[in-house]
C-alpha cells in the first residue's frame, strides 16, 4: 500500500506552506504537515475511511472520500490499495470553487 500525492495535492500542499509560514510559524506548519501526513497514513492502513465527498455524491460519485485534520481536508481515493490524494484544503477554503476548478482544470 503507498500513499501518492497527485500533482494537484502537491501544489495545494506547497501553497498551504507558503500561506502558513507567511502568516504562523515554521513550528506551526511542521505539526499541521506531520498532522495531515499521519491522517494519511492511517487511510492508507484501511482502519480509517472518510466520508464521501458531498459534492461529487450529490451527483452519484462516491469513490471520492475525505477526511479531516484540525485545519485541513484531505480529499484521497483507494484505487488497488493505494491511497490517490486529490486535493489538501485548508478548511477555511472555498472547497466548493476549488473542486470545480479542479474539475474543470481552471486555474
Amino acid at each position: 500500500m503507498a500513499i501518492i500525492l497527485l500533482p494537484d495535492a502537491q501544489e495545494d500542499l506547497i501553497s498551504l506552506q507558503e500561506y502558513m509560514l507567511d502568516k504562523w510559524s515554521e513550528a506551526d506548519w511542521l505539526k499541521a504537515e506531520d498532522e495531515i501526513f499521519d491522517k494519511l497514513a492511517f487511510v492508507d492502513t484501511g482502519l480509517l475511511t472518510g466520508a464521501p465527498v458531498q459534492e461529487l455524491a450529490s451527483v452519484g460519485i462516491f469513490e471520492y472520500q475525505n477526511v479531516f485534520t484540525s485545519h485541513h481536508k484531505l480529499v484521497y481515493r483507494c484505487v488497488n490499495a493505494d491511497v490517490y490524494v486529490y486535493a489538501v484544503a485548508a478548511r477555511r477554503q472555498d472547497f466548493s470553487t476549488l473542486l470545480m476548478k479542479r474539475l474543470l482544470k481552471i486555474q
